[in-house]
């Protein structure tokens, strides 16, 4: 089966080097997201960040235990022609008439996943559903920030039909975990999307651009380095692992010329703009009510200073 699922207890050895984005950079992207939202919804998120941020690889761990979670992560363009997104019909009745639902779930869903989150964020702010809307929040930026990477819009996702197998973690994990705190995050305040769905295909037309780069640069790289220098062995709590070497990274991060970067400062003006928006379009409820526990004096006081970081374009603590 496409993207097989490995078992349970498998998955959960190897999560943190394969998945999407890595759980670093979507614990990140969701917590920075956050700070982009306007006066009326930023009370809410902030007194909720530990649960936002806690839960943006939520979905990701669905996928172990639910094998319908899978299509919603990514999109195989290129399965569909050399121009996939002028032949799909964006609208899922139509597409699925064109191509068969069978087949738009067996090469992926995350457009269409993205837009029905959207809307079931909007029934749960009309709701004032405070449990709905943390959760939705949460998967709604997970899908949203895996359309942001490449390698989630081609079949040839982990480099394995060009003998590069094992990009994807260099990709989404390894190179944000080495070098991310050198970023610039500061991507100003949400915005508001009118067509949530025309969205959502427009991120993944952008990311399937940076396909053919991704892989070709790797190529390139891969024969200047041997297997010796290529890869290194680090601990990662009680366990040796293999890795791509520190050499190997910094040089395919320098090739990308900060298409990493890009991504994830994408990510972050996006998860927070599709969250203002969906509450833009439930009517703009008052959330300061729906605040169960709210900040504390020195908690508020960590924010502030963790929001005016994070305005100078850096960041102030690795957040989990």
């Amino acid at each position: 089966m496409k993207r097989s699922l490995l078992t349970f207890v498998t998955a959960c050895t190897v999560l943190t080097l394969c998945t999407s984005w890595g759980f670093f950079a979507h614990y990140r992207i969701h917590r920075l997201a956050v700070f982009t939202l306007p006066k009326g919804m930023a009370g809410f998120y902030r007194a909720n960040i530990s649960f936002i941020t806690g839960h943006a690889v939520s979905a990701d761990k669905k996928r172990y235990v639910d094998s319908l979670e899978a299509p919603h992560h990514f999109f195989d363009a290129d399965h569909y022609g050399k121009q996939p997104f002028k032949a799909m019909p964006q609208h899922w009745i139509d597409a699925a008439a064109k191509y068969s639902s069978d087949t738009l779930n067996k090469y992926g869903t995350v457009p269409w996943i993205i837009n029905a989150n959207y809307y079931w964020l909007v029934k749960a702010f009309k709701r004032h559903d405070t449990t709905a809307i943390l959760t939705i929040s949460a998967n709604l930026g997970h899908y949203i920030s895996d359309a942001h990477t490449p390698l989630h819009l081609t079949e040839n996702y982990d480099g394995q039909l060009t003998n590069q197998t094992g990009i994807h973690g260099l990709w989404e994990s390894r190179l944000p975990e080495l070098y991310s705190n050198q970023y610039n995050y500061y991507v100003g305040k949400a915005r508001y999307i009118s067509n949530p769905l025309a969205e959502a295909f427009s991120i993944c037309r952008a990311s399937y651009k940076s396909v053919d780069s991704v892989l070709r640069f790797e190529r390139i790289l891969n024969k200047q380095f041997t297997d010796s220098t290529k890869y290194a062995m680090e601990q990662r709590g009680t366990r040796m692992v293999k890795v791509y070497s520190v050499a190997y990274s910094k040089a395919y991060h320098k090739m990308l010329a900060g298409m990493v970067q890009r991504k994830m400062r994408q990510s972050i003006l996006s998860v927070g703009s599709f969250w203002f928006s969906a509450w833009v379009d439930a009517g703009q409820p008052d959330l300061n009510k729906l605040i169960e526990t709210p900040l504390t004096l020195e908690e508020g006081r960590k924010m502030k200073e963790e929001e005016a970081t994070y305005r100078a374009g850096k960041v102030l603590i690795l957040e989990k």
